[in-house]
């Protein structure tokens, strides 16, 4: 580190954001998960990961709320081979049933259901491998953020994670809800992750959604029954602006019915779509930067801890531009993830 220069540009071989930390030596420690199995429109989270990796290297190591910030240990695990392999072959089986549904054929058809079955259980078995992986890094003392892939895979790290903080807290940065029920019959669905999670963990405080704008009547029905969900759709958050009220009104409203210790599931398309065009669902509206970068910083700032997070849905296209902002969003993640530690020893 002595000879570490914040100023120049980023190393070959170096580590994420250019930073010369080891998985070893890191306090914080970014989980890959190459995964798009599931996907319902365009594809190619699977290669988010690697295309924020890159794009990182162009991320200046500078924040004006946080004194030398590259001296934060911070490290990216190893994109796994393999399960970048078995995503792109249940992909392969996905589409062969979703193919079969438009052709009218039964779900519950014997070659139908023998597909389902094969893909929830893959899906499964990358669950196990995000939780296992992330209980692991916990054991370690380490901070765990995961980087998808899609929004499914961030489940096995809520599970890990609530077994240390039961009473934990979920704030959710999407254009969706996430809480269908098994859509279009997978299971573990990107967009059933937030009803997974939800029905799992029965000492959750609260589920916070910002940026919501498309949502179906099963999750509107899902969320009026569940007092502990707490949506703040894109309509609410432009009613509020358009009456007067400020941004930082705003804000203490999203962040009041969280608990002590809060996880942040951020999905890129919860920004407006001119940040993330590529991501696999955009929908018109949505937060700005700016918005986004306040949210992460006012769990902090609001007296609440940082327990972990994830960044998903960042799709490469023919720009780096999706990778580019979703760079620069993991680093604000990254640096509110050690300002938490720094003040609560994690």
């Amino acid at each position: 580190m002595s000879s570490f220069d914040p100023n120049a540009p980023a190393a070959s071989a170096s580590g994420i954001f250019g930073l010369p930390y080891s998985e070893l030596e890191a306090d914080l420690v970014l989980l890959p998960v190459p995964w798009a199995v599931t996907v319902s429109y365009g594809g190619g989270a699977d290669r988010g990961p690697k295309a924020i990796f890159d794009a990182s290297m162009q991320v200046d190591l500078y924040d004006p709320t946080f004194q030398k910030v590259w001296e934060c240990k911070t490290a990216m695990a190893p994109i796994s081979k393999t399960l970048k392999k078995e995503s792109r072959h249940l992909r392969v089986l996905a589409e062969t049933y979703l193919e079969g549904l438009l052709r009218g054929e039964s779900a519950n058809s014997n070659e139908q259901a023998f597909l389902r079955k094969n893909i929830d259980a893959g899906c499964h078995t990358m669950n196990q491998w995000v939780e296992k992986k992330v209980d692991s890094l916990l054991k370690k003392g380490k901070m765990v953020g995961l980087i998808g892939g899609d929004h499914s895979t961030p489940l096995g790290a809520l599970r890990a994670l609530t077994k240390r903080h039961p009473n934990l807290s979920v704030l959710q940065i999407d254009a969706h809800c996430d809480l269908r029920l098994a859509y279009e019959g997978f299971k573990f669905s990107h967009a059933s992750i937030s009803r997974n999670f939800h029905q799992e963990c029965q000492n959750l405080t609260a589920l916070v959604q910002v940026g919501i704008r498309d949502l179906c009547q099963e999750e509107a029905e899902y969320a009026e029954q569940h007092s502990n969900i707490h949506l703040f759709t894109d309509r609410y958050l432009n009613e509020r602006a358009a009456e007067g009220q400020t941004w930082k009104t705003t804000l203490e409203h999203i962040i009041r019915p969280l608990g002590k210790e809060v996880y942040l599931s951020f999905d890129i398309d919860g920004l407006d779509p001119s940040l993330c065009p590529n991501t696999g669902t955009p929908v018109p509206g949505g937060l700005s930067f700016y918005q986004a970068v306040s949210i992460i910083q006012a769990i902090h700032a609001s007296g609440r801890t940082l327990v972990g997070f994830d960044l998903v849905e960042v799709v490469p296209g023919d720009s780096e531009w999706d990778a580019n902002v979703g760079a620069r969003i993991l680093f604000h993640l990254c640096t509110e993830a050690h300002r938490s530690r720094q003040s609560s020893n994690l």
